[in-house]
C-alpha cells in the first residue's frame, strides 16, 4: 500500500474548509492524513456571497442536500445578475444562467434577435431568456420542476460565506479532518529541494506535511511570502482596488438575482439573503476616497445599515504560478478577481478539483505542476477578459470610465471583440468559464452591436421569425407566472431556523 500522504491546509474560511471537505471526500484515510491549521485570532475575508451554478456540483459530491445547504447558510436563490447603469445611466441588462433558445434554421438565436432589433424591435434579448422571465417577476422554482423550454436554465445561490465555512467545517471534521488552532511562527523548508517540510506554531508545536495547500488569504504565507512567487498585477485592466462592505436590513424586492449598479468611480453590489442584504462598493481609490465610497454605499441601501462599512484593499491579478514545489495556493492566496461576476468561489472549487485530479499519491512530478499551472493561468485569464469587457464597453463620461474605454486590451479580448463586431460570433478559447450566451448578454446589454450577423438568419421569413420570438417570450412568461414567489419558495422548502 502507498504510504499515507500528509496534506496540510493553511488557513480556514471558505477556501480552507472547502479544501478540507473535498480532500476528505476524495483522499480519505488511510490514503491521506488531512490537517487544517488556522487561528481564531486571524479574521477571514469574504468579498462576496454570490455564486455561479457550478457550486451545485460541489455540494452534490459532498452529499450536502440543497434545502439543508440553503437553510444552514441563510441562503437564497440566484438566476443571474442585473446590471444597472453600466453602459450609461438608465441602461439595464441581465446576465442569466441560461440561453436564448434553440437554433432557428441552424443559426443561434441571437443572430435572429439582431436582425429583429435592426428592424426596430425594441425588446431586449433577455426576453428570450427563462432566467429573466422568472427573475423579473421575483419568482423561483428549480429547473427540474419545469418542462420544455422553461426548464432550460440553471441556478446558483446567495449565502452567508461565514455560515458556509462552518457547514463545510462540520462536514470535514466528521470525515476525519483534524483542525489545529494556532498561529504559524515559522515555515520550515528542506535545504536541498526547497520543499516546505513543516510549520512551527507559536508555542513550539510542529506540523509536518508532504503537500501544503495555502489558503492564507491575501498574505499568501506559503506561496508568496515563503516561496517568493511573484504577483502578476492586472490593475491596468481592472482599475478598482478598494471595497467597502456592509450588511443591511432586508428591504425592497426579494430578488432571485444579484444586482450590480455602476457608480461614478466603481460599482455597488446588492445580494439578498434570508436574514439581511449584503452590500458593497467596489471602487478605484485614485478617483474616490474611502469616505466618499462609504457615503455612496450608505446612501444607496434598501434597508437600514447593520454596522459601519468595512474597508478592504486589494490588487486584482494572480500569482505567476499557483503550484510551486509542494505548495499549491487556493483562493485569495492564489489571486484576486473582483466579485463582479461572482467567480471567487468558482476559482476555489475549480482549483481544488484540478489539484485532486492531478495530485499523485507519491512523488510530485514537474510535468504535473506545469500542467496545473497552465490550466489555472488560462482559467484566470479567460475570466479576466470577461470582467474587462464590462469595463471597456461603457459609454459613461466619468474619468474612471473614460480611462476604461481607452485602455489597450489583452490580445485575446481584442480578438474576441473584433470577431464579434464583424460577425456576431464569439470565439471561445480553452477553459472558458463563460460561454457564448454569457458574452451575448454583456455585449448586447452594453450596446456593443456587431456590423453584421449570420447571412442565413436573413433568409428566415420575417413574419415567421417575429411569431417565433413572441411565442417564446409569451411561453416563458406563462411558465414564470406559475412559479411561486421567491420568498414563498424559500419559506416552503429551505427556511433557516431562527437563532
Amino acid at each position: 500500500m502507498t504510504a499515507t500522504q500528509r496534506i496540510v491546509i493553511v488557513g480556514g474560511g471558505t477556501a480552507g474548509w472547502m479544501a478540507a471537505a473535498l480532500f476528505a471526500r476524495f483522499r480519505p484515510a488511510p490514503y491521506a492524513q488531512i490537517t487544517l491549521v488556522e487561528s481564531d485570532a486571524i479574521g477571514t475575508i469574504g468579498v462576496g456571497e454570490a455564486t455561479v451554478p457550478l457550486i451545485q456540483h460541489l455540494n452534490q459530491v459532498l452529499g450536502i442536500h440543497e434545502p439543508d445547504f440553503v437553510a444552514a447558510t441563510q441562503g437564497t436563490f440566484k438566476l443571474g445578475i442585473e446590471f444597472v447603469d453600466w453602459c450609461r445611466v438608465g441602461n439595464r441588462h441581465f446576465h442569466g444562467f441560461g440561453d436564448y433558445g434553440e437554433d432557428i434554421d441552424g443559426v443561434p438565436p441571437h443572430h435572429h434577435w439582431l436582425r429583429l432589433h435592426a428592424a426596430g424591435m425594441p425588446e431586449p434579448i433577455e426576453h428570450w431568456s427563462m432566467p429573466w422571465a422568472a427573475a423579473s417577476r421575483d419568482r423561483f422554482a428549480p429547473p427540474q420542476a419545469m418542462n420544455g423550454a422553461a426548464a432550460a436554465f440553471k441556478h446558483a445561490y446567495h449565502f452567508d460565506a461565514g455560515l458556509y465555512a462552518q457547514l463545510l467545517r462540520r462536514h470535514a471534521e466528521a470525515n476525519g479532518v483534524t483542525r489545529i488552532e494556532g498561529r504559524i511562527a515559522q515555515v520550515l523548508r528542506d535545504g536541498e529541494s526547497g520543499d516546505v517540510t513543516a510549520l512551527n506554531l507559536d508555542g513550539g508545536r510542529e506540523i509536518a506535511g508532504d503537500v501544503f495547500i495555502d489558503c492564507s488569504g491575501f498574505v499568501s504565507l506559503l506561496l508568496g511570502r515563503t516561496l517568493g512567487v511573484d504577483f502578476v498585477d492586472w490593475t491596468h485592466w481592472l482599475p478598482c482596488d478598494r471595497a467597502m462592505a456592509v450588511g443591511s436590513a432586508r428591504g425592497g424586492r426579494f430578488t432571485p438575482f444579484t444586482r450590480s449598479t455602476a457608480r461614478a468611480a466603481g460599482w455597488q453590489w446588492r445580494i439578498p439573503l434570508q436574514h439581511r442584504s449584503g452590500n458593497g462598493m467596489v471602487y478605484a481609490s485614485r478617483h474616490l476616497s474611502d469616505d466618499e465610497a462609504a457615503a455612496t454605499l450608505l446612501a444607496n441601501l434598501d434597508g437600514a445599515p447593520l454596522g459601519d462599512p468595512r474597508p478592504l484593499k486589494f490588487t486584482t491579478g494572480r500569482r505567476a504560478r499557483f503550484w510551486e514545489h509542494n505548495v499549491v495556493a487556493i483562493g485569495l492566496a492564489a489571486g484576486f478577481m473582483e466579485p463582479l461576476e461572482s467567480t471567487s468561489i468558482q476559482l476555489i472549487q475549480t482549483g481544488l478539483a484540478r489539484l485532486i485530479e492531478l495530485l499523485p499519491s507519491g512523488v510530485i512530478d514537474p510535468a504535473i505542476v506545469t500542467e496545473y499551472n497552465r490550466q489555472t493561468i488560462t482559467e484566470y485569464e479567460r475570466i479576466r477578459d470577461f470582467l474587462i469587457a464590462h469595463y471597456c464597453l461603457t459609454q459613461r463620461d466619468e474619468p474612471l470610465w473614460q480611462e476604461c474605454r481607452a485602455m489597450t486590451l489583452p490580445d485575446t479580448l481584442a480578438h474576441k471583440l473584433a470577431t464579434w463586431d464583424a460577425s456576431a460570433r464569439v470565439p471561445l478559447y480553452d477553459l472558458e468559464s463563460h460561454q457564448e450566451p454569457s458574452w451575448v448578454a454583456i455585449l448586447t446589454g452594453q450596446e456593443r452591436l456587431p456590423r453584421g450577423w449570420d447571412a442565413t438568419a436573413g433568409q428566415t421569413d420575417a413574419t415567421r421569425l417575429a411569431a417565433l420570438f413572441a411565442e417564446r417570450r409569451d411561453a416563458l412568461a406563462r411558465a414564470a407566472e406559475k412559479m411561486p414567489p421567491h420568498d414563498r419558495f424559500i419559506e416552503r422548502t429551505c427556511m433557516a431556523i431562527a437563532a
